[in-house]
């Protein structure tokens, strides 16, 4: 499983997966920063990678609406507001475990949260 980090999560995140074996970028590493939520979720799916938020309501409009369009989609996994999104290990080592026990799953149309 592949992830892409929004910019409302820090880049250590990403620096701590990769360090633990995940597959993960950020819009701050890739230089994607303020582009639109769409334009994010664009970029992501066409690197097919699972877009790491923790803007649910934007993200679950536009799931909904890439699947209404039969738009490429490469999934959407949320971190809840009440993980703190400092927690950078936390939060890293969340995503390990995600990445775990989902490794054969599709992410097409994903949408769940990071426990």
């Amino acid at each position: 499983m592949r992830f892409y980090l929004d910019e409302n999560l820090s880049d250590e995140i990403a620096v701590i997966a990769r360090g633990l074996g995940v597959d993960v970028i950020s819009s701050h590493g890739s230089g994607r920063d303020k582009l639109t939520d769409e334009d994010q979720l664009t970029f992501a799916a066409a690197e097919g990678r699972c877009v790491v938020t923790v803007n649910r309501d934007d993200f679950i409009r536009l799931t909904n609406l890439f699947l209404a369009e039969q738009r490429v989609h490469a999934g959407v996994l949320i971190v809840p507001r009440s993980k703190p999104t400092n927690g950078f290990a936390r939060i890293a080592h969340a995503l390990t475990r995600y990445a775990a026990a989902h490794a054969n799953a599709s992410t097409q149309y994903l949408l769940d949260y990071l426990s």
